[in-house]
């Protein structure tokens, strides 16, 4: 159905670009003025071009409103699956001192290690 309604709304949006450029330019674009007679006279307005640029953009507003609707009902937030979630271990250590470093050991096993290769030993 979105599928559908997607394509229709592809078709709908050529037909309104397709009917835009094909209407007479009234010379009032961008302030630029044009004849008080244009746009707003009774036979500007009956112009079958304008009642279709009218017709095509209220579906194509209606239909994205739609498309809108049924986009956020099929996609609604669901109940988080926890079946995946690590269960905590039953048997812990005892926890490290939470401002210990935990290269600080490593450090001083370097120090007071032999030297290999003959390299030489860290001093305290």
């Amino acid at each position: 159905m979105f599928t559908f309604l997607l394509v229709v709304q592809a078709i709908i949006a050529a037909l309104l670009v397709t009917v835009i450029l094909m209407q007479k330019s009234e010379g009032g674009g961008l302030g630029v003025g044009g004849s008080p007679s244009g746009f707003m006279s009774a036979r500007g307005a009956a112009d079958f071009l304008t009642r279709s640029t009218t017709i095509l953009a209220s579906i194509f507003v209606l239909l994205s409103i739609v498309m809108a609707v049924i986009a956020s009902v099929r996609h609604a937030p669901s109940d988080i699956d926890t079946s995946l979630v690590k269960q905590a271990p039953a048997t812990q250590s005892a926890p490290a001192p939470a401002n210990a470093d935990p290269l600080a050991g490593a450090a001083g096993n370097a120090a007071s290690a032999p030297a290999a290769n003959g390299a030489v030993p860290l001093a305290n």
